[in-house]
């Protein structure tokens, strides 16, 4: 699906000078892209795991109910829904997800994919897609509370995780599918969409579980 008009929401989106940021190529050719994030005000790390596991559905926004996922980055973001719930029916290690997003809003620069869910818990959450029976990417979240909210640091490794296959193609994989462009555009996307929690989640989790 290409992507879609930004919505009109009143916010103003954390910039990437906010967080530090460090771009690394791994001794296997894969690309690191690493954020330690600004605090995330008035957001505690329960909040994170709830938003992860109620990502569907809507949010009311300056009056009018947007899907949740748009309003999490009303440019980059497209669609996103569950694929594979656990047994219980609950979001947590061995669910699937469906992104589709474009950084900075770039048609070139579209992910449409389904992803694993490795972790998810208070301490961080973990998700990947796999290729050739071996992880394709690698998307790692730690959170933890500090004073004011939570401390959020995250990565992106992009490349095949086989040991011969992948320093054979990663270099290649890097190349055509993460240039330097489009990793900077990553790093400004996710500053922009974990800065955006400050704006809606601490009050959206207080409605929606009553705390």
């Amino acid at each position: 699906m290409p992507p879609l008009a930004p919505l009109d929401i009143p916010w103003t989106r954390k910039p990437l000078a906010s967080a530090r940021t460090e771009v690394s190529v791994l001794a296997d050719g894969r690309v690191k892209l690493w954020i330690e994030h600004d605090v995330i005000r008035g957001v505690t790390p329960a909040m994170l795991v709830w938003w992860f596991q109620h990502l569907d559905g809507d949010v009311e926004i300056a009056g009018r109910r947007v899907p949740r996922y748009r309003a999490w980055h009303p440019v980059d973001h497209i669609a996103f829904r569950y694929v594979k719930r656990r047994p219980d029916g609950t979001i947590g290690p061995g669910a699937v997800f469906h992104i589709n997003e474009a950084f900075a809003g770039n048609p070139a620069w579209e992910i449409d994919v389904h992803t694993r869910v490795e972790q998810l818990d208070e301490t961080g959450f973990v998700h990947g897609p796999r290729k050739l029976g071996a992880r394709a990417a690698l998307m790692a979240y730690e959170w933890h509370a500090v004073a004011a909210g939570t401390q959020y640091t995250n990565w992106l490794i992009a490349g095949l995780d086989a040991p011969l296959l992948g320093r054979a193609i990663n270099p290649v994989v890097r190349r055509l599918l993460f240039p330097d462009d489009k990793a900077r555009a990553w790093l400004t996307h996710n500053v922009e969409e974990v800065g955006n929690f400050e704006s809606f989640l601490p009050a959206l989790y207080a409605r929606e579980t009553r705390s």
